[in-house]
């Protein structure tokens, strides 16, 4: 096994670890937390995400531009891969899954996975118009270490 494996590997097992403990928690719990954890309820500002204006202004401009009558919601994931580790993946969406979280703002809604939330807890999600690109793009995350420079990938402590 060369070297760069083996970096890589060893970066990369305190995720696999902590990911693990954190799910063994879970089904260590008992039924009525589990079942807390699937309630709606209120999101304190540190476990939410929040919308600046301009994605919530572009995420009105694409809902009005929508011709099939559902609503379009933003859905935002993680993947692996990327320069850094992880990387954002955004999306429009018409419909969510059980165990989605729903943030929204003057009537924008922002849909995350409860995978996905745990490496996005208290981000601002942000929409940039620049010379060589328009993107959606997480303008802070908490759980970020450090990124990459075009700001569509992160690495986790």
């Amino acid at each position: 096994m060369s070297s760069s494996s083996r970096s890589l590997i060893r970066r990369i097992t305190p995720l696999f670890v902590a990911r693990i403990r954190q799910n063994q928690r879970l089904l260590s719990s008992s039924p009525s937390a589990l079942l807390e954890d699937q309630l709606p309820s209120p999101s304190p500002s540190l476990d939410a995400i929040h919308m600046t204006d301009n994605c919530v202004r572009k995420m009105k401009d694409l809902q009005s531009d929508e011709t099939s009558g559902r609503e379009k919601m933003l859905r935002l994931s993680i993947e692996a891969g990327g320069c850094s580790g992880f990387q954002y993946n955004f999306s429009l969406d018409d419909k969510t899954d059980s165990d989605d979280r729903i943030f929204e703002k003057d009537g924008v809604k922002l849909v995350v996975d409860k995978i996905s939330l745990g490496f996005v807890k208290g981000a601002t999600v942000d929409y940039v118009e620049e010379l060589i690109r328009s993107a959606f793009q997480v303008a802070t995350n908490p759980s970020a270490v450090g990124g990459c420079s075009c700001k569509s990938s992160f690495m986790v402590k």
